[in-house]
């Protein structure tokens, strides 16, 4: 079998905001498999970074090592390579299901299958923010995911407030992603202040790796609380079984570039329901390629909560798709 790999790149269609700063371009690089003795059929897959987030990304030149490495012997050790395992991995199944972009040959895939998404608010100022909102419920989601954290925490709960005051929460769900922004010793009062407004879950509050602290927010939160930065680089299943009895999160969050590609994700997943913890599956600013994939992979599985797959028409020239976003709902348009 043989291998090679391009990078490519992708602008905003507007800066968004995110923990790790704001965001005016995003670079990822396909894989591409074929069987020699048939090389017309093309397994295509997405190796996704964010810079400052993703374990496995320094610079290009080390990525682009890593991605020469593995397609000189792909059989190696990706475990510490999230997003260069995720996109070995879709790669070899599309080619496995001839090259067509089916990663998973499931309903979802032929297009007989919508999966719930949540709407995305990127972090701003208070008027972009407020924007977002009012198009997000225009497009007919029931259920919007703001990031928190960039602008001063009273204009946050002014904002959820005016939300609140128009939608109570059997008409929208709030979501709400810290990133990490709140002090351990700020954590629970702010989750108090949030909690009046019935808020669904809220991601990460405090920075990763403050394991007894995250243990004691859990405990004690108004508020479920869902990891996700959490599970970055704790990519063997033993450390991975101790963080989650460790911490006892309400819900864990799973993104396949960052969490170990499809089988770290997997591994998340049956640790996760052994224990009656509830997941949803997030992209993490893939292109069309990935965002396709990691859709195919969540309806592999029973899971009626909103996934966080809303990420699609974030790009000005995105890869060509079949994915559609309809009423908070994305499916493949296929005829």
């Amino acid at each position: 079998m043989k291998a090679r790999y391009y990078k490519r790149s992708f602008q905003f269609k507007r800066p968004s905001g995110t923990s790790r700063g704001v965001l005016t371009e995003k670079h990822s690089w396909m894989i591409e498999v074929w069987n020699e003795s048939n090389p017309e059929i093309i397994g295509l897959g997405e190796c996704s970074v964010i810079p400052g987030l993703s374990p496995d990304f320094l610079h290009d030149s080390q990525y682009e090592g890593e991605l020469a490495a593995l397609c000189k012997d792909l059989s190696r050790d990706l475990t510490d390579l999230p997003s260069i395992q995720f996109g070995l991995e879709t790669a070899l199944l599309d080619l496995q299901q001839g090259g067509k972009r089916v990663v998973f040959d499931n309903a979802f895939a032929h297009g007989k299958l919508q999966i719930p998404i949540n709407g995305l608010i990127w972090m701003g100022s208070e008027v972009f923010m407020r924007e977002q909102i009012e198009s997000k419920i225009e497009a007919g989601f029931s259920t919007i995911k703001l990031k928190i954290g960039a602008i001063d925490f009273d204009s946050e709960i002014k904002l959820l407030s005016s939300i609140r005051d128009q939608f109570d929460s059997s008409q929208i769900t709030l979501r709400v992603d810290a990133n990490g922004a709140f002090s351990p010793n700020e954590a629970l009062q702010k989750l108090e202040r949030l909690s009046n407004l019935g808020i669904h879950s809220i991601e990460q509050p405090i920075k990763a790796g403050q394991w007894q602290e995250m243990a004691k927010l859990c405990v004690s939160t108004p508020i479920p609380i869902a990891l996700d930065e959490e599970l970055i680089g704790i990519n063997r299943l033993e450390e991975k079984m101790k963080l989650m009895d460790a911490i006892r999160p309400q819900y864990i969050i799973l993104k396949p570039s960052l969490h170990g590609g499809i089988k770290g994700c997997r591994e998340w997943i049956a640790l996760s329901e052994e224990r009656n913890i509830p997941w949803w599956i997030t992209s993490a600013l893939e292109s069309n390629v990935g965002l396709d994939a990691i859709c195919q992979f969540t309806a592999e599985y029973k899971n009626d909560l909103p996934q966080g797959l809303g990420t699609g028409s974030l790009y000005v020239e995105n890869t060509p798709t079949t994915l559609k976003v309809e009423n908070g709902m994305i499916y493949r348009s296929i005829h």
